[in-house]
């Protein structure tokens, strides 16, 4: 069942970048629609999940990880004082 057509408050058009001109409604498919009232912008949201993207190779997920990770103490040396 098709919902009203509602304004969303403060919603910017991706399109031509109106402010408060984007009305959002539900169509007889149950997706969720936006249009643009200023210049006929249409977009659909679907519920429908979508198919999982693998992640992007990058050189972080890509290294292996064999760093030394145990506790080492750190030493601070004071400077030398010209109180001798």
């Amino acid at each position: 069942m098709a919902s009203p057509k509602r304004f969303i408050a403060g919603a910017v058009c991706p399109r031509c970048a109106e402010m408060d001109k984007i009305k959002m409604f539900t169509d007889d498919d149950g997706e969720q629609i936006r249009e643009c009232v200023a210049c006929g912008f249409t977009d659909a949201v679907s519920d429908a999940e979508k198919p999982a993207e693998p992640e992007l190779e990058t050189r972080v997920n890509q290294r292996d990880n064999e760093d030394d990770h145990t506790v080492k103490q750190v030493v601070f040396f004071k400077a030398g004082s010209s109180e001798d």
